[in-house]
């Protein structure tokens, strides 16, 4: 198994964890478009407190990846985004909050 589908596999099992339905297509496109955060421990994660990080997820995700503009509710889909993995949840992991993001706005990264 590939350090990849390892990856994978972990986001799955925490998404059942959150009672997130998992579509594995989607998963995957979500996860490939983390690229090598998802190796780093740090940069794995998004953090939901910190406006500078979020602010990274909309223009680098919602604009560039999936195409939205500054003008659309970003700012609706974050937060729909954290709510749904938990406010006190530490461990907001990336490829699972693209995911949300994705699933909320029924586009895909690929």
């Amino acid at each position: 198994m590939s350090k990849f589908d390892e990856k994978l596999a972990f986001y799955k099992e925490q998404m059942g964890k959150l009672g997130i339905k998992v579509d594995d297509q989607l998963i995957h496109d979500c996860t490939k478009a983390c690229g090598p955060s998802i190796y780093n421990k740090d940069a794995e994660t998004v953090s939901g407190s910190d406006q500078t990080e979020l602010d990274r997820v909309k223009k680098n995700y919602l604009i560039k990846k999936l195409g939205f503009s500054a003008s659309d509710d970003l700012d609706g889909m974050v937060n729909y985004a954290v709510e749904k993995m938990g406010k006190s949840n530490r461990n907001k992991y990336r490829a699972i909050f693209y995911y949300l993001l994705s699933q909320k706005s029924g586009k895909s990264p690929a």
